[in-house]
């Protein structure tokens, strides 16, 4: 009786994690095989980052330059407290529930964390005012031409929800005084992540990534290495 329930309590349990072992090998083929293969860096244009925490990823932009100004449509007014308008932006795209629901990892749910995976519903762009990013591990630099970044915009402001022409914030729903949510008008699903969307942004603007990347790591391998600690000369 016992090996027969252990039995099938294996056979159960390699039906439970057969999915997640299946996505987790389907991530490391997409972010193995790359787009843009033959993609390099460019010697002159915009300087862009891709910023990380671990866990999420963002794409910081210059908030003005002669390619697109952000300021209408991403004003200092929306953020809680004006003073903190950087000169750069960092977007970012997710599920509305996950964002607003765990403004630090400490309230995250094993709920909210596989309806976000898993699951639908309504989607938020999240923007934060930076000044002068600094290369390092959490935030590599990327020198894009100036045809590039045209289209890296073009990407970054179609996922944004618009009425009469305008973004639509949630004034005082960002978790400090410099950062805003603003509604979004993507899907979010186990396909097109967090992640997956700052991946394709970089495929959209032409640079080298995996051809899916629904992770934070799938995405930061591929990177500049951050600048390692100083070293005195001999």
């Amino acid at each position: 009786m016992w090996k027969l329930i252990l039995r099938r309590g294996a056979k159960l349990l390699a039906l439970l994690l057969a999915p997640v072992a299946a996505y987790l090998l389907a991530a490391l083929a997409g972010a193995i095989i790359p787009a843009n293969r033959d993609w390099r860096e460019a010697g002159q244009g915009v300087t862009i980052f891709i910023e990380t925490n671990g866990v999420h990823t963002w794409v910081v932009v210059p908030t003005v330059n002669a390619e697109m100004d952000w300021r209408p449509m991403l004003p200092a007014e929306h953020i809680r407290d004006p003073r903190y308008a950087g000169n750069y932006i960092a977007i970012g795209f997710g599920n509305r529930d996950f964002y607003l629901n765990t403004p630090t990892w400490g309230d995250l749910s094993v709920r909210t964390a596989a309806a976000a995976l898993f699951g639908g519903g309504p989607t938020l762009m999240h923007v934060i005012h930076e000044w002068n990013p600094t290369a390092n591990e959490y935030q590599r630099p990327i020198r894009l031409s100036r045809d590039q970044y045209r289209r890296l915009v073009d990407y970054l402001g179609a996922g944004f929800a618009l009425r009469d022409g305008k973004t639509i914030p949630l004034i005082g729903r960002g978790y400090g005084p410099s950062d805003v949510f603003y509604e979004s008008r993507l899907s979010y699903n186990f396909g097109n992540t967090c992640n997956e969307w700052t991946g394709a942004a970089l495929r959209a603007a032409g640079v080298r990534t995996g051809v899916w990347t629904p992770f934070a790591q799938s995405i930061m391998w591929r990177m500049p290495p951050a600048p390692g600690p100083a070293v005195s000369p001999p």
